[in-house]
């Protein structure tokens, strides 16, 4: 079981971010986990009928299958290493397991045909 899955199944058992759930995954992601955590609390996860994205600082990142289209992942990070992860994938997880995903019934590429 990798970190991801331990911290995954507490989320999602609790239903909310627990004190144990959140030091296990900042202890397994660092400052990643840590502005994962952020970015859920401030419902910075979208879900729309095509993917997921996370709304960063400065530009909003897919999430999908698993992996992101920001620089830290195509860059920094292991892709044969399931404990890592950028932050936007972590607060997509988080997100998920306990239900705090801001769902939208659209396709988001209507979405960024406004933006």
């Amino acid at each position: 079981m990798t970190a991801v899955d331990e911290w995954t199944a507490l989320l999602a058992e609790a239903g909310e971010l627990t004190p144990e759930a959140v030091s296990r995954l900042v202890d397994a992601h660092g400052d990643r986990g840590q502005r994962a955590i952020e970015a859920v609390g401030e419902s910075r996860v979208k879900g729309y009928r095509d993917f997921t994205v996370v709304v960063g600082h400065d530009d909003e990142y897919i999430v999908e299958d698993g992996g992101c289209t920001c620089a830290d992942s195509e860059y920094n990070l292991d892709a044969d290493d399931p404990d890592q992860l950028c932050w936007h994938v972590i607060a997509a997880h988080v997100a998920e397991a306990i239900d705090a995903v801001d769902h939208h019934d659209m396709w988001y590429s209507d979405v960024r045909d406004f933006l």
